[in-house]
C-alpha cells in the first residue's frame, strides 16, 4: 500500500477487531483444538539467553518435535547466561556476537530477548539480512528506534513479531470477542494496574561491580523505562485492543518513593490515557506492595471484563437461589429491620462492591499465550506471511508506552506526532 493510503487504512480499521482476532483461526476459543505447526522445519536463533530468553527456549523445546522447530544458534555476551542457554539447547552453536549468529545457515528467524536498548539495531540487522524476527516487548527505548524497526519491517517484507503474548492467550481472545460483540455494552472506562513487592534487582558478582548496569539494566534510563516498558506496555496494548482505538493524549506522574538505591526509573507511577470518545484508561504500577497483583478491568454499562483472572462480570447477574424455610424467614426479617438507614427524609445504603464472582471466560485456561504465540510465529515464518494487523497493534502499544514515559518525565499532556504514524 502507498504510505498515505496505508496510514488512512490503519487509522480507520486497525482496531476494528476482526484482523486482530486472526489468531483464533489457529485454535478454538475454548482450547479444544490443539495448535500445531506443519510443513518445513523452522530454524531459530535466540539472541539474549537471560531469564526471558531461557523461558522462551524452554517452551520451544517442549513443542519443537510436533511443531517442526529447532534452536540452531544462541547468543549472549554475559557468560553465565550463555552457559544457561547451552544447557537448554546443547546442540546449538553459541556466540557472544549476534552478528556472527546472523551468518549461521540455515537460519529462518531469530528471537530477540536482550535489554530494551539493544532491540532496534539487532532487529534491523536481522531483517536486512532476510531473517524474520520475534522481538520481545517493548519494541525499543526511543520513539525513533521504534519507528526505525517498523520501517525496516515494511521495507524488507520480513515478519516482525513483537512479544505481546496476550494477543494469543485464549482467555484474552474470548474476552475481546465478547467486548467487540457488544456483550460489555459501551466501554466507558478501563482501569489497569501491575503491583509487585520487591526491589527488582538481580545479584551482581562481588568481584565484578562494573557489571551493575549490564545486569540491572531495567533500573537505568539509558536502557529501560522501568515499569512502563517492562510492565505497562502489555496493559496499554490490551486497552487499545479493547477500545479498538488509540488514545489521543496521556498525562502522568511518577517518583522513586521507596527503593532509594541508586536506580533511575520510577518505583511507582500513575497515568491517565484519554480516548477520543471520552473513555479513560487509568493506570498505576508500583513495586512496594503486591496485594492487588495485576489486572485490566474493562468496564462497560452491561458488564466488566477482567481477563488476567479469566472472569466476566455482568451488571445484571443471575439472582442466587433463595434459601429455604426458616433461613429465608430470618433473612427477610433482618432485611426489614436493618435494610436501610434513614438520613433526613430519605434512606441511604453504601454502594459496596458486588459479591458476584462472575463467569469464567475459558474454563480451565492455564496458559499465558506465550506457547501459542511462538507457534503462531513459526507458522507465519513457514508461510512467509504476517498475521494481519498484529504488528501494528504491538507498534502502537510500544509508542503509547513511550509517550506515557514522556508525560511522566515532562509533566505535560503528551500527544502522538504524525511522524510516528505508520
Amino acid at each position: 500500500m502507498k504510505d498515505q493510503s496505508r496510514r488512512t487504512f490503519i487509522k480507520s480499521s486497525l482496531f476494528a477487531g476482526s484482523a486482530l482476532l486472526a489468531p483464533v483461526s489457529l485454535m478454538s476459543l475454548m482450547g479444544q483444538q490443539k495448535l500445531t505447526g506443519v510443513g518445513s522445519k523452522v530454524h531459530l536463533g535466540v539472541i539474549g539467553t537471560g531469564s526471558r530468553g531461557i523461558y522462551l527456549m524452554q517452551i520451544i523445546n517442549s513443542i519443537a518435535a510436533e511443531n517442526n522447530m529447532e534452536i540452531v544458534a544462541i547468543c549472549d555476551n554475559y557468560a553465565p547466561n550463555l552457559e544457561m542457554g547451552q544447557s537448554i539447547a546443547p546442540g546449538a552453536k553459541a556466540f557472544t556476537d549476534y552478528r556472527k549468529l546472523l551468518e549461521v545457515k540455515p537460519l529462518d528467524a531469530v528471537i530477540i530477548a536482550t535489554p530494551l536498548n539493544e532491540h532496534a539495531h539487532i532487529t534491523i540487522d536481522a531483517l536486512d539480512n532476510g531473517i524474520h524476527v520475534f522481538c520481545e516487548k517493548a519494541m525499543a527505548r526511543t520513539m525513533d528506534d521504534t519507528l526505525a524497526m517498523a520501517q525496516a519491517h515494511l521495507r524488507t517484507g520480513r515478519i516482525l513479531h513483537i512479544g505481546h503474548q496476550r494477543l494469543f492467550d485464549p482467555k484474552f481472545l474470548r474476552g475481546m470477542k465478547m467486548a467487540h460483540d457488544g456483550e460489555l455494552g459501551q466501554i466507558t472506562q478501563i482501569r489497569a494496574y501491575w503491583h509487585r513487592n520487591n526491589d527488582w534487582r538481580r545479584p551482581v558478582p562481588a568481584d565484578k561491580p562494573e557489571l551493575e548496569r549490564q545486569i540491572n539494566w531495567r533500573l537505568y534510563k539509558d536502557y529501560s523505562c522501568g515499569l512502563m516498558t517492562e510492565l505497562a506496555c502489555h496493559q496499554i496494548q490490551v486497552a487499545n485492543w479493547a477500545k479498538k482505538a488509540l488514545p489521543v493524549e496521556v498525562r502522568g506522574t511518577g517518583s522513586i518513593s521507596f527503593w532509594k538505591d541508586g536506580r533511575e526509573v520510577e518505583d511507582n507511577l500513575a497515568l491517565i490515557y484519554s480516548y477520543a470518545d471520552g473513555t479513560q484508561l487509568i493506570y498505576d504500577s508500583m513495586i512496594q506492595n503486591r496485594k492487588y497483583g495485576l489486572e485490566e478491568q474493562i468496564m462497560g454499562h452491561l458488564g466488566t471484563l477482567e481477563p488476567e483472572s479469566n472472569r466476566f462480570f455482568s451488571e445484571n447477574p443471575p439472582a442466587p437461589p433463595k434459601p429455604a424455610g426458616i433461613v429465608q424467614l430470618i433473612q427477610d426479617l433482618e432485611k426489614n429491620v436493618f435494610g436501610s438507614v434513614p438520613i433526613g427524609s430519605s434512606s441511604w445504603a453504601p454502594e459496596v462492591a458486588m459479591t458476584y464472582k462472575g463467569e469464567e471466560l475459558v474454563p480451565g485456561n492455564n496458559t499465558d499465550g506465550s506457547l501459542e504465540q511462538l507457534i503462531g510465529f513459526a507458522n507465519s515464518v513457514r508461510e512467509g506471511k504476517p498475521i494481519p494487523g498484529l504488528f501494528e497493534q504491538c507498534y502502537y502499544g510500544s509508542v503509547w508506552t513511550l509517550l506515557g514515559q514522556e508525560a511522566i518525565d515532562t509533566g505535560k499532556v503528551v500527544t502522538l506526532s504524525e511522524k510516528y504514524v505508520i
